[in-house]
C-alpha cells in the first residue's frame, strides 16, 4: 500500500508541474554513474516532448552499487531534467497511471522484450529508442557559460587604489551601502536570446554555413538589465520604459518580477518590445537579428512617459538615464525629466549607446557621470583624431558634465574628471580587469549600475571606476545578461 501511494503522489506531482506542457516524456534506468551515454539519452528524449521526466530505479537492483539518493541527486543536478524521483513499481505501472506522449528506452533495447509497449500503445502513446547524438558536452558547457562566475579570469590592478588612496576595505564598506539607495531607471526595454547551434558545414547549393540549434536562453537586456544589475546590488529600483503589445513584452514583465525589479511601463502600439536574437556556434556569435523600430514614440506615449517618471523620482537618490536611441527619450522628454530631476536635487548619471546607430551622449546636459565608448564619445563630439584625454574633456565641457568615464573596451576604461584648478583636468587609466571574456555585451550595463550607484554613497570617481570595472568583469566572465549580485561583487572584493 504505501508503494502504491508513493505511486499516486509521483504522478501527482508530475501532472501539477507539467501542466502547461504538450509532450511529457519519461525515461527510467539505474544511472549508477551519470555517463555520456545517459547524457546522450537524455537529450535525445527532451527532443521529443517538453517535459523530461526521469525515475530512477530503487535499490534491491542486483546491478545497483551507489545508493538511490545519491543516484537521484546526479540526475536532479542535469538540466535537461524537469522531474525525477525514485521508481518503486516496474516502470510499465507507473507509465499506465502516468500516460506519458513519449517513452524512451536505449537503443540496445530494441531488439529485446520489452513491456512498456503493451501500455503505450493501449493509450495512443510513442515508444522510442535512441542512443542520442554527441552533444551533451556542448549543453553542459553551455550551462556553465551562462550560469557560472569564473572569478579566477578577473585580475585586478593594484597600484590604483593606493594611487588615489583607497583600500579594498572601503570598496567593501561602500558596497554595503547601496542597500539604502532608492534608484530610478529610464530607458529602452530589450530582450536578448542566445541562441546556440551545433555547426554542420557548408551547404551543397549555395555558399551558407548549415547549424542546427541545440539551446535557446532569453535574457532581459537594455536599461532593463541595467535595473537588475542595480536590484541584484541591494538598491530599491523602479525602470520605466516603453513596451510593445506583445509576448516578448510580458515575458521582459515577468523577468523584471523575478529580479524584484518594480516595472513601470509605457504599452506603445506602434512599435513591439525590442527583440535581439545572436546566433552562436562555440562560443562566437555568427549572426546577430533585430526586431525593432526606431522612430520617436508618439506624443500621447511621451505624455504617460513622463507623469510616471515624475512619480518614479519621488523618493530616488538616483536617476540613471540607458539610452540605446531607438526612440524611447525623445530630446523634449529628456530635458524634462532631467528638468524635474534638478528639481530634486537627484544625482544623475547617463549612458548613451550605439553599437549599430549613431547616438549623442552629450544631449544628457547636467549629468554627474557619462559612460560612453571611444565611439560613442567621438560620435557626440564629431571628432575622430583627437587623443583620448582631449576628447574626454571636451565631451564633460560639452554635456556639462561632472565626470566622464570613457570605456575603451579590451583596454579598460580611461576615467577623466575636473580639478580645482581653471583650465586643468586630471585622467587616470584602468586596465580591463578580465582579459579572457566569454561576452562582452553586458559589460557596459553592470560599469554603469555599479559606479552610478557607488556615487550616490559618497564613493570618490577613482573608487567608482574601481567597483564598477570589478562588476564589469564579473559581467563578462558569463555568456549572456543576468545581473550581478552584491554577493558576487564582495566575493571579488575579498578574494
Amino acid at each position: 500500500m504505501r508503494r502504491q501511494a508513493s505511486l499516486i503522489d509521483a504522478v501527482a506531482t508530475i501532472l501539477e508541474k507539467a501542466r502547461d506542457a504538450q509532450r511529457v516524456v519519461f525515461v527510467s534506468g539505474n544511472f549508477n554513474v551519470v555517463h555520456p551515454g545517459h547524457l546522450r539519452l537524455l537529450s535525445f528524449a527532451k527532443d521529443c516532448g517538453d517535459f523530461l521526466v526521469v525515475g530512477v530505479v530503487e535499490d534491491g537492483n542486483g546491478k545497483i552499487h551507489v545508493p538511490e539518493h545519491l543516484r537521484l541527486e546526479a540526475v536532479q543536478s542535469i538540466s535537461l531534467v524537469d522531474y525525477a524521483f525514485i521508481l518503486r513499481e516496474a516502470p510499465e505501472k507507473f507509465i499506465a497511471m502516468l500516460k506519458p506522449a513519449v517513452v524512451v528506452k536505449g537503443k540496445d533495447r530494441e531488439a529485446g522484450v520489452n513491456a512498456e509497449r503493451e501500455v503505450v500503445e493501449s493509450y495512443g502513446g510513442k515508444l522510442f529508442f535512441g542512443s542520442g547524438e554527441v552533444r551533451f558536452s556542448s549543453l553542459d558547457l553551455l550551462r556553465k557559460e551562462l550560469l557560472e562566475t569564473n572569478f579566477s579570469a578577473i585580475r585586478k590592478p593594484l597600484d590604483f587604489p593606493p594611487r588615489h588612496g583607497f583600500s579594498m576595505t572601503d570598496l567593501v564598506g561602500l558596497a554595503k551601502q547601496f542597500t539604502r539607495l532608492k534608484v530610478a531607471v529610464i530607458g529602452d526595454l530589450i530582450v536578448d536570446e542566445y541562441i546556440n547551434c551545433d555547426p554542420l558545414g557548408m551547404s551543397q547549393e549555395d555558399p551558407t554555413i548549415v547549424v542546427t540549434p541545440i539551446r535557446s536562453d532569453r535574457f532581459l537586456g537594455g536599461a532593463g538589465i541595467v535595473a537588475a544589475h542595480a536590484r541584484g546590488l541591494g538598491a530599491e529600483v523602479s525602470y520605466l520604459h516603453v513596451t510593445g503589445n506583445d509576448d516578448i513584452g510580458r515575458y521582459a514583465g515577468e523577468m523584471l518580477a523575478s529580479y524584484n525589479v518594480k516595472n513601470e511601463s509605457v504599452v506603445d502600439e506602434s512599435r513591439p518590445t525590442t527583440l535581439k536574437q545572436r546566433y552562436r556556434v562555440q562560443g562566437k556569435t555568427l549572426l546577430r537579428v533585430s526586431h525593432l523600430r526606431q522612430h520617436d514614440v508618439p506624443r500621447e506615449v511621451g505624455g504617460l512617459i513622463l507623469a510616471k517618471a515624475r512619480k518614479a523620482l519621488e523618493g530616488a537618490d538616483l536617476l540613471i538615464f540607458s539610452d540605446f536611441n531607438y526612440g524611447c527619450l525623445p530630446q523634449y522628454l529628456v530635458d524634462e525629466i532631467i528638468a524635474h530631476g534638478r528639481q530634486r536635487n537627484i544625482m544623475m548619471v547617463a549612458d548613451s549607446q550605439s553599437s549599430s546607430q549613431v547616438s549623442d551622449v552629450s544631449r544628457f546636459k547636467g549629468m554627474h557621470l557619462l559612460t560612453p565608448t571611444e565611439r560613442e564619445a567621438r560620435l557626440a563630439m564629431r571628432d575622430f583624431t583627437s587623443g583620448l584625454v582631449v576628447l574626454a574633456e571636451a565631451l564633460r565641457q560639452k554635456a556639462q558634465a561632472v565626470h566622464v568615464i570613457l570605456t575603451l573596451g579590451n583596454e579598460g576604461l580611461l576615467v577623466q574628471v575636473p580639478e580645482s584648478q581653471a583650465g586643468q583636468f586630471a585622467t587616470d587609466q584602468l586596465a580591463a580587469f578580465n582579459s579572457t571574456p566569454k561576452d562582452v555585451s553586458g559589460a557596459g550595463d553592470s560599469l554603469l549600475a555599479c559606479a552610478s550607484m557607488a556615487l550616490a554613497v559618497g564613493a570618490s570617481i577613482w573608487q567608482a571606476a574601481y567597483l564598477g570595472s570589478i562588476a564589469s568583469a564579473l559581467q563578462v566572465s558569463r555568456v549572456g545578461n543576468s545581473p550581478v549580485s552584491a554577493q558576487d561583487l564582495l566575493t571579488e572584493l575579498t578574494f
